[in-house]
């Protein structure tokens, strides 16, 4: 740094232009948040399904916003790093102790390699550079920070809840506020009466105090203090046309882990912490990783940094290598994970097998409209990570080699570091036609019937898959099938579906191609039977059930109600719950 630069005056400057950021990004994240509430009042689903890509474009804009400002500061010392070693020291000694500080030391990352981008960019983390802490330190003083509705429990559940919902700011009516405290009451008491040993008494319950909106449903968020156990609860409220009304009461772990599972929509929701909501859910589903709280809950960012380094922190401590995941290898993403964790990796090949037709950029694309997209319950959340590193010796020399020959374009070998300038992270699954060949027939067969209501599911949200075979889909431990594969995923609005033309003489029939004209937005439904690779009985097991998925008319019929502004909601979660 020169003799002449004020750095004393520098320091303080740009580190409020960035904390100054944050906050116009964190209320602009709260504006389309608090929309939410209005959305479902109206019934807007429409409107709610833009906001959720609004909000996830946000922070790129932002981040890129400030780090202008920040390089129009510093004009040509930006990538002095002694500079922004004394500015991140500067910044996070005033961060102590402020609510969601974590955030904004996560948006001071993002701008850093903003800034950094022009010299080769971060590779990993530098702690020179940027925050590398973890935002579930501080767990009990957190905890503290969150805004809570406390009910005391004096005899009666039904007396209890007809105060709780009488206190939920709705802003409509209920349709029967009786019938649904009646409801709530007996779920609780069979659940417990069923699930409880002994004679274990209600204490208190509480409950988040902001609502949380997804898609067509709002939410009641909380626990169940007994006096030898805690129970998570959660409660579905559905707004229709004679009013509001609850639609669902969850209360195992399993129920509640669906309902914030990885292939849902990032929830809607303005906690008073959101860290300090994370620690709360994490107390009734410590099972779940922590990054997909953070995720969920519509912190992308924050989620991706804890998967980042809950998985560093695996790997330090464990030493089996890297290898292909199982299922058959993809045509375009070369996929591998680590036996010991669950997360698959997908890296996108410099060469697509044939027939794809699909460029790089157009990959990346269908990765982002999936990533701004309701995802119903039926597609994976999937995490593109930038200039990452791992040791190449926890890697098979298969794998290896096939990374640095046929992935060139996103990875490189220094040293014993290999470095991934652009890979995807995503939970693992079980490949679908794997899975109904290793478990039980009754499992099989509910798998299968499970993909034909994903199809559905996905189609009501306005996606089509592209290529349906069953290679390209997974099965949850929840055995939920899932969808995982986007490259060729279109909107069903922009799809052309056709019925196939009849041959005009017996030439045309005999004809090793098509003898019709195929647009590359066409698709022909009748064909879809051929993506079905599975034995006699469960294809006839399929065609039972969803036979109308194979018709011209299911999907152009769709396509009409999507076009007309229908937006059907899918509800992700077992009707047992209701």
């Amino acid at each position: 740094m020169s003799d002449n630069y004020d750095n004393g005056h520098i320091v303080p400057e740009c580190s409020q232009i960035i904390y100054n950021g944050f906050q116009r990004y964190n209320k602009n994240f709260h504006r389309i948040t608090d929309r939410a509430h209005i959305r479902f009042i109206e019934r807007d689903w429409k409107g709610h399904q833009q906001d959720i890509a609004d909000r996830i474009e946000l922070y790129e804009k932002s981040a890129s916003r400030i780090a202008e400002s920040v390089r129009k500061l510093l004009e040509g010392h930006t990538q002095d790093q002694e500079l922004w070693s004394e500015i991140r020291t500067f910044l996070g000694e005033r961060l102590e102790n402020i609510p969601d500080s974590a955030f904004i030391k996560t948006f001071f990352n993002s701008i850093t390699r903003r800034v950094f981008e022009s010299v080769g960019g971060t590779v990993g983390y530098n702690p020179n550079l940027e925050f590398v802490f973890s935002s579930m330190d501080g767990r009990t003083e957190k905890l503290g920070s969150l805004t809570l509705r406390r009910y005391p429990y004096w005899g009666s559940l039904k007396t209890l809840f007809k105060k709780n919902l009488e206190e939920i700011n709705f802003g409509a009516k209920y349709f029967n506020i009786d019938s649904s405290v009646e409801a709530i009451a007996d779920k609780i008491s069979n659940f417990c009466h069923k699930n409880i040993t002994g004679n274990d008494e209600f204490i208190r319950f509480e409950f988040i105090e902001s609502l949380f909106y997804q898609s067509a449903r709002a939410y009641l968020v909380g626990r169940i203090i007994k006096r030898h156990c805690i129970i998570p609860i959660v409660i579905a409220f559905k707004n229709t046309d004679a009013g509001i009304t609850h639609d669902g009461v969850f209360m195992s772990e399993e129920e509640v882990s669906i309902v914030f599972g990885y292939t849902r929509s990032y929830y809607f929701a303005d906690p008073s912490s959101v860290e300090a909501a994370v620690h709360f859910l994490s107390s009734i589903l410590p099972d779940k990783p922590v990054d997909e709280l953070f995720t969920v809950l519509g912190r992308v960012r924050q989620g991706k940094n804890e998967r980042y380094r809950t998985f560093a922190k695996h790997l330090n401590t464990t030493d089996d290598k890297f290898v292909h995941a199982d299922g058959d290898k993809g045509l375009v993403m070369l996929v591998f994970n680590l036996p010991s964790y669950n997360l698959v990796f997908k890296v996108i090949r410099d060469q697509f097998g044939f027939p794809k037709t699909i460029s790089r950029q157009g990959v990346i694309d269908k990765y982002q409209l999936v990533s701004k997209h309701d995802r119903a319950g039926r597609l994976i959340d999937t995490q593109a990570f930038f200039k990452i590193e791992f040791p190449a010796d926890r890697f098979s020399d298969e794998l290896i080699e096939e990374l640095l020959t046929k992935a060139k374009n996103s990875v490189e070998l220094k040293g014993n570091k290999l470095i991934f300038k652009h890979i995807y992270a995503e939970r693992y699954v079980r490949p679908l036609n794997l899975y109904i060949k290793e478990v039980s027939k009754e499992d099989a067969e509910l798998a299968i019937l499970d993909y034909g209501q994903a199809l559905k599911d996905l189609a009501q949200t306005n996606i089509f898959p592209g290529d349906l075979l069953l290679k390209n889909f997974g099965v949850t431990h929840h055995k939920r099938v899932v969808f995982y594969d986007y490259d060729e995923v279109a909107l069903i609005t922009e799809c052309n579906f056709r019925a196939i033309p009849e041959a005009n003489n017996d030439n045309d029939e005999m004809r090793a191609g098509t003898w019709y004209h195929v647009s590359d937005n066409d698709i022909f439904p009748e064909e879809h039977l051929k993506f079905l690779a599975m034995n006699k009985d469960l294809r006839s097991l399929f065609m039972e059930v969803h036979n109308e998925l194979l018709t011209v008319e299911y999907w152009r019929n769709i396509k009409a109600r999507q076009l007309a502004g229908e937006v059907s909601a899918v509800i992700p979660y077992s009707r047992s719950a209701l």
